[in-house]
């Protein structure tokens, strides 16, 4: 059982915090014989800590109905991935990334993508909406996909 999950992208700005208030939002829906909610939390292998999210992922966020909250960036370190039972990242090489920074988080580090032949999670940060909308639309539906094997 899953009780604590990181789900990490570059610079937790974009990707990542978009997973993460999709799962929050999200679980309820799927978590119907959890005692307690998963606690979900992201980080970014190379984020600034302090920086604010995106404004264009926050905006498209909240036309779906989830409140951003006052999301800040936080720089991912080895506690982050120790305190976490799975961590979830948006490319597959960031695998290596997270592993090399903990190894002993091998195991417990996969894809946002892999029920979905490992796909990756295009950073849509600086580019057109429409990369935003997409990005998006593929997180919402990972992030479904493991609330159905999580929850």
């Amino acid at each position: 059982m899953f009780d604590n999950v990181l789900i990490v992208c570059h610079a937790n700005v974009c990707r990542s915090p978009a997973a993460e208030m999709l799962f929050k939002a999200r679980q309820t829906r799927a978590s119907h014989h959890r005692a307690a909610p998963i606690a979900f939390h992201s980080a970014g292998l190379r984020a600034v800590n302090g920086h604010a999210m995106d404004p264009v992922m926050r905006r498209l966020l909240e036309e779906r109905g989830v409140t951003a909250g006052s999301h800040h960036a936080r720089r991912l370190d080895r506690s982050l991935v120790r305190a976490a039972d799975l961590v979830l990242v948006t490319e597959r090489a960031q695998v290596s990334d997270v592993e090399a920074l903990d190894p002993a988080a091998r195991g417990k580090v996969y894809p946002l993508g892999k029920w979905e032949a490992d796909s990756d999670v295009a950073d849509p940060h600086g580019g057109p909406e429409d990369d935003y909308r997409e990005s998006l639309v593929l997180i919402e539906h990972l992030v479904m996909g493991w609330l159905k094997k999580i929850c």
